[in-house]
Formats: C-alpha cells, sequence, structure tokens
C-alpha cells in the first residue's frame, strides 16, 4: 500500500556544513560578544548602583564612558537580536525539513522538541550558574510561535507583526502617556526598588542559597516573562526572523540590500538615540529624577521599545558586511582569500555555528571566578576592567570554536541537542 509523505515523514538530520550561510553564522558570533559584555553588570556585585539598579554608578572616568557606551549600544539591545536570529533559525530548520520531503506536521514536531529541550537546558544553566537565562525563555517562546505560525502565510505573518509592533508600543507608551496626562512623568517608576542585579545572586556568598535565587530568577525569566512577552507583542521581532528566512534575507544579502541599508540605518539610529537620555542621565549630563531612570521609568521604557529597532540594525549590517566581503573574496583569484581577515571571519563564524556551547562556556568561565561564592573577582573588578574580563573569555571561546571547526567538530552542547532532535542515526 501506497502512504502519502504527510502519513511517513521523511527524516533528515540537521544543517549539513554546506548548508550554512555566512551572515547567520557571523551574527551569532558578534551577537555572542556583545551578550558577555551586556551581562558584566551583575557580575559586579561589590559596585555601587545608579537608580536603574542594573549598570554600577562609581568608578573612573574610564569606567563611566564603558557604563555609558554599554546603556546606548548593548543594553536591552542585544536580546532582540538574539531574537530575531533564533527566529530566522527557526524557520531555516523548517523549510530544509520540508524540502527533504518531510511533512510539516513531521518538521514542527521536531522543532517541538528543540524547544522543549532548550526550556530543560535553560533551567539547568539559570539554576547552576547563570540566573538570566535566555535559552529556556526563547525555548517557551519557539514553542508557542512554532505551534502557531510556522505554517501560516506570508500575509498572515505580516498582520501579526503589525499587531505585535502595535501592542508593543502601546503597552510601553500607556503608562508614560497617562504619567505625562497627570504631570507626574518624572515620578514614574521606583527608584527605591530592589535593584535588578540581585537576582542573579553573585554577592551570594553560599552556592546552595544562590542555586535557589537563581531558580526562581530562571522560572521567573522562562515563562512569565516569555508570557508577558507573548501578550505585550514582544514576539514581533521572533516573527520578523521567521518572514526573513522565509524571503533568505541573511542566505542573499544582495538581494536584499535596499531594505538592509534602510534596517542598518533607521534601526541603530533610533535604538542609539532611545538610549541616549538615559546614557546621559547616568553619567550625570542631564538632570533627570531617579524615578525616571529606573527599571519601571520613562527612560527604561524608552530604551526598551527602541531596542528592538537597534537588534534590527544590527542584524542587517552583519548581512550588509557578509555582502561586501563575499563580494571581495570573489574578486580574489580562484576565489582564494589569505590573511588576518579570512581568518577572523571564519572564528568568529565557527563560534556563531556553535552558539549554544559557546555561551554555556561563558558562565562556566564567568560565574566560578567572578561570584562571590566562587573565587569572588567580581568584587575587585570595575566596568572597564570587566569589559576586558569579558572579551577575553569571548576570545577564548573564539579560539576553542576555530580549533573544532578545522576539526571538522560540532560543539558539545549542539552535538547533544542535534541527538535529543533527531536520534543517534539522524544527528
Amino acid at each position: 500500500m501506497t502512504t502519502t509523505s504527510e502519513e511517513t515523514p521523511v527524516r533528515r538530520g540537521g544543517v549539513r556544513a554546506e548548508e550554512r550561510a555566512l551572515a547567520p553564522d557571523l551574527a551569532r558570533g558578534i551577537m555572542l560578544l556583545l551578550i558577555v559584555l551586556s551581562n558584566t553588570a551583575f557580575h559586579l556585585w561589590a559596585a555601587r548602583r545608579g537608580p536603574s539598579g542594573w549598570q554600577p554608578a562609581d568608578g573612573s572616568w574610564l569606567d563611566h564612558a564603558v557604563q555609558f557606551t554599554m546603556i546606548i549600544v548593548l543594553d536591552l539591545r542585544v536580546y532582540p537580536l538574539f531574537a530575531f536570529l533564533f527566529g530566522y533559525g527557526m524557520m531555516q530548520l523548517f523549510l530544509r525539513q520540508t524540502a527533504a520531503g518531510n511533512s510539516e506536521r513531521g518538521a514542527a514536531r521536531i522543532l517541538r522538541r528543540r524547544s522543549l529541550w532548550l526550556i530543560v537546558i535553560g533551567l539547568l544553566h539559570s539554576t547552576l550558574l547563570m540566573a538570566g537565562d535566555i535559552v529556556g525563555y526563547y525555548g517557551v517562546l519557539s514553542l508557542v510561535l512554532g505551534l502557531v505560525f510556522l505554517r501560516r502565510s506570508e500575509r498572515a505573518l505580516k498582520r501579526w507583526i503589525c499587531v505585535g509592533a502595535v501592542l508593543m508600543v502601546f503597552f510601553a507608551a500607556q503608562p508614560v502617556v497617562s504619567a505625562l496626562l497627570r504631570g507626574e512623568l518624572g515620578t514614574l517608576g521606583d527608584a527605591g526598588a530592589e535593584p535588578g542585579f540581585l537576582a542573579y545572586a553573585a554577592q551570594e556568598g553560599n552556592w546552595l542559597t544562590a542555586a535557589g535565587t537563581r531558580l526562581e530568577t530562571g522560572l521567573f525569566v522562562t515563562f512569565l516573562a516569555s508570557a508577558l512577552a507573548l501578550v505585550g507583542g514582544g514576539y514581533v521581532v521572533f516573527l520578523l526572523g521567521f518572514w526573513a528566512a522565509r524571503r533568505r534575507v541573511l542566505e542573499e544579502p544582495g538581494r536584499h540590500r535596499t531594505l538592509l541599508r534602510r534596517t542598518a540605518v533607521i534601526g541603530i539610529t533610533v535604538g542609539w538615540l532611545g538610549a541616549l537620555p538615559a546614557a546621559l542621565a547616568h553619567v550625570g549630563a542631564l538632570d533627570v529624577p531617579a524615578d525616571a531612570q529606573s527599571e519601571e521609568g520613562a527612560l527604561t521604557l524608552l530604551r526598551d521599545v527602541t531596542g528592538n529597532a537597534a537588534g534590527l540594525g544590527y542584524v542587517a549590517a552583519v548581512a550588509l558586511f557578509v555582502h561586501w566581503w563575499s563580494s571581495r573574496r570573489a574578486r580574489v583569484a580562484a576565489g582564494v582569500e589569505v590573511g588576518v581577515g579570512a581568518t577572523v571571519v571564519a572564528a568568529v563564524s565557527a563560534v556563531g555555528k556553535r552558539s549554544l556551547s559557546c555561551y554555556l562556556a561563558h558562565s562556566l568561565l564567568f560565574a566560578p571566578v567572578l561570584a562571590a561564592w566562587g573565587l569572588g573577582l567580581g568584587e575587585h573588578l570595575s566596568s572597564w576592567t570587566m569589559a576586558l574580563f569579558a572579551v577575553g573569555v569571548w576570545l577564548l571561546t573564539v579560539a576553542g570554536a576555530y580549533a573544532l571547526e578545522r576539526a571538522g567538530r560540532r560543539g558539545p552542547a549542539e552535538a547533544v541537542l542535534r541527538r535529543l532532535m533527531y536520534g543517534a542515526r539522524r544527528s
């Protein structure tokens, strides 16, 4: 009896080396540098905090320069980049599976299994090492959004992207407009609230006590924060990744140069300008009420909304670089590029191919060295020295990923996840 592909889906494993595109891998590699830098603040557990409860408020002029730069370039700006790339990769996997003959239902089943395992990995990561884990958070988002949108039409995706954008702006603007009408914009927020960095428990000297706090924070981020993102339109960048993957925007940046240029220029400009008031207030160059600078204040809400534009701008800028880089290489005789530039691009892309392994490795190299329950080095570092430490950690993962790339081996976390997704024969 003959059966349809819907009844007996054709199975294949994950992405093969020849199927990979440079832009997504390079963007993921750069993203991990930005993530490890943005995570430095809570490791400075002995520093004096400003009204935002996040970036330290003390230090030398060099520390203030680093804090200013991080507020504009990194804080609330890197995770939208992660969300876009996560959604993009998810749709890539779905399209590869269906192109290979697997049914849409079978491909979606693989992605559901991936999402569930990412939630498990994320909660383990947050409990053991890093409370602000985002793997579990995006595992929940991918589980829900995959169920609802993977098989929807492009028109439906665009419609829900518009709905999400409206919801996001509404929920961010509503308290600001309300406070503005009452003449109480400066009192929106609470500068006396518990500083956000305490939820990461880096200042706790007992590992078990710290693990309890990290688990609580991890559960909040994974489940409650993801639910709020779904209700409040925070899923919009994720769905933009779905849409862009269907258009092959990152695989074929040359065909989308106009879109990418506009996104890079507008996105980065809006994102950086949206964070500028908070950065100026943090270093004392702008007189703003402390409540307005707090985690629920008007300046933070402005940073949050405009951060999505910055994240998309970063992706577009990387794609444009890849288009330029590929064109440059094509002009080299026999298509061979030698030199430092080619090695750097290959090494950073190797990190992107092993992004989960490198992300987890950051915590293995950070937490035991910096936390009070470990060696406690975070007590003695400042913003600029911590930034140097973070860059050093990222460079170590670059070296490790490049060595694995040259040896033709996957990252350990990627190998385990593939085995869990596809089974032994398809991993």
